[in-house]
């Protein structure tokens, strides 16, 4: 009798097994006539039945699809679940993609998460179409201009400075333990983002004190960081119930939108009253925004108009990529110096050799003097991309370094492994920030390299348009921190930084950076 259920059960595992095989992959069993009908699809790893690929991706997904494509080439088609998906891993076949065929490849996969959280209607997530023309073109001429991110320079030296004050408090009130370094990274990067959306009059909305407000941005970004497991396995979708990830999403959702909804209809109040509620210089995002939406009003048609719900779903892709990014390079940047105290040493002579004795903070005037904290920043960066996995979605039938995309394949590009790859750098694996001493121009280059072998915030049309808004604050924070104090770890533990990841919405430290901290006297 046992043998006879074991049977039934494999039997019935091969039938399930068929049935996903047919009902998901039709598309890629029946090749399309015309040219690419004679293209064959990218090479495919054993899967395993009806959870596809799924299993292999382990709890690194970059770390696991680099190793992957070691073994089955630059362009490999995984089965996520029900969700076939091409694989890019190298620099050529991101060239092809991310400016070659770059309008074939311009939409992105849906992501039931971000839906929920950003009402579908954001930038960053949202389909290629219409929509996302409009809100990529407001975002990159209204918020994120040069003209904009020069406009906050104020924000972000003061709220550096502040920084600086809560490490000298930190440090002073714990006696000679360690710092949670980490933490006050993140606090102050959430700090800036909001103060250029909400505003200097907003300053209430400070996360770095503890409590409610803190714990839903928290609670928003592990969030976004988690995939929902349904969207790729339907019939496993109520692990994601069981996980409480929809009732957390719910609760999170409803204490954001409350928030904003506050916000904004205080700043339309303001506005009808003659005070906006931005300080000189600078105009939040939540004005800029109103302002746009009402500009478009006075017209008859066209324009890019925005409601509330587009308002609000754009101000979260601002604090989505402007919060964690920024703090996640800076905990990295701090790792590898640690790591490597010979070029610490070199950078902090180098910050306190062009800070004069009688200047309290570090200011964007003073970056231009350092020459060698780009190299650091840049090397960084290519070692600890913060999204390691930039997605894509094929609008059309299309292919790619000869292989044949169907037309809606979700596409990964894997630009960590780019960045890693022993064929493009020497010593790959290696922090040699001197490999970037011939190129260390930021602004040109924040957005990749034009071989495409450094690609830390994507390229093409759905390259990130915050890039240079971040890097304003990453390279301010890092020389105060290293001008202004002597850092190592603390005596009796481990004599290098851990260097293990966790994937969230950013890979970050798997561990917080506890570091014992000593005031420099005289920078």
């Amino acid at each position: 009798m046992e043998a006879v259920s074991a049977l039934l059960a494999l039997l019935l595992v091969a039938l399930f097994s068929l049935l996903f095989f047919f009902s998901t992959g039709r598309n890629y069993t029946s090749p399309p006539k015309g040219d690419h009908g004679r293209r064959s699809l990218p090479p495919s790893p054993p899967g395993f039945p009806l959870l596809g690929h799924l299993p292999l991706l382990g709890s690194l997904p970059h770390r696991a699809l680099r190793s992957l494509a070691a073994t089955h080439g630059p362009v490999m088609l995984l089965r996520l679940g029900r969700v076939p998906t091409v694989v890019v891993s190298s620099a050529a076949a991101a060239q092809e993609a991310m400016k070659t065929r770059d309008l074939a490849f311009a939409s992105r996969p849906r992501v039931r998460m971000a839906e929920r959280l950003l009402y579908g209607r954001d930038m960053a997530f949202a389909p290629y179409g219409e929509h996302w023309r409009q809100a990529r073109r407001v975002c990159v001429v209204h918020l994120l201009s040069a003209r904009c991110i020069r406009s906050f320079r104020r924000v972000r030296e003061q709220e550096a400075a502040a920084l600086v004050g809560r490490v000298r408090r930190a440090a002073a009130a714990r006696g000679g333990a360690a710092v949670n370094l980490s933490s006050l990274l993140v606090s102050h990067s959430s700090a800036v983002i909001l103060r250029a959306a909400f505003g200097d009059m907003y300053s209430g909305y400070r996360i770095d004190g503890g409590g409610h407000l803190r714990k839903v941005f928290g609670d928003f970004q592990e969030l976004m960081g988690s995939g929902t497991l349904g969207e790729l396995v339907p019939w496993l979708a109520w692990v994601d119930s069981l996980r409480g990830l929809h009732a957390k999403a719910a609760r999170t959702f409803e204490a954001l939108d409350g928030l904003l909804e506050r916000v904004i209809a205080d700043h339309r109040k303001r506005r009808r009253e003659g005070d906006g509620g931005d300080d000189e210089g600078h105009r939040g995002f939540v004005n800029v925004l109103l302002d746009v939406n009402e500009a478009a009003e006075e017209e008859e048609k066209g324009g890019a108009r925005f409601d509330t719900v587009a308002i609000k779903a754009i101000i979260l892709d601002m604090f989505t990529a402007g919060s964690d990014t920024p703090a996640t390079v800076l905990e990295w940047a701090m790792a590898e110096l640690l790591n490597h105290p010979a070029e610490m040493r070199k950078l902090q002579e180098e910050i306190r050799a062009a800070i004069r004795s009688d200047d309290d903070h570090i200011t964007e005037d003073h970056l231009d003097k350092l020459h060698f904290l780009k190299p650091v920043l840049k090397e960084t960066l290519r070692l600890h991309m913060p999204a390691p996995l930039v997605p894509r979605e094929s609008v059309e039938d299309t292919e790619l370094l000869g292989y044949r995309v169907p037309a809606r394949t979700r596409v990964i590009v894997n630009v960590s492994a780019i960045g890693r790859d022993p064929a493009t750098w020497e010593r790959a694996e290696e922090f040699l920030p001197e490999r970037f001493a011939e190129d260390a121009d930021m602004d040109q280059n924040a957005l990749g390299q034009p071989d495409f072998t450094f690609l830390p915030f994507g390229a093409g049309r759905r390259g990130c348009p915050g890039a240079a808004f971040g890097i304003a604050s990453v390279e301010l924070v890092l020389a105060s921190l290293l001008c202004h104090f002597d850092w190592e770890l603390p005596g009796g533990g481990a004599s290098t930084v851990d260097m293990g990841e966790i994937h969230g919405l950013a890979v970050r430290l798997k561990k917080p950076l506890l570091l014992a901290v000593k005031p420099c006297s005289s920078p």
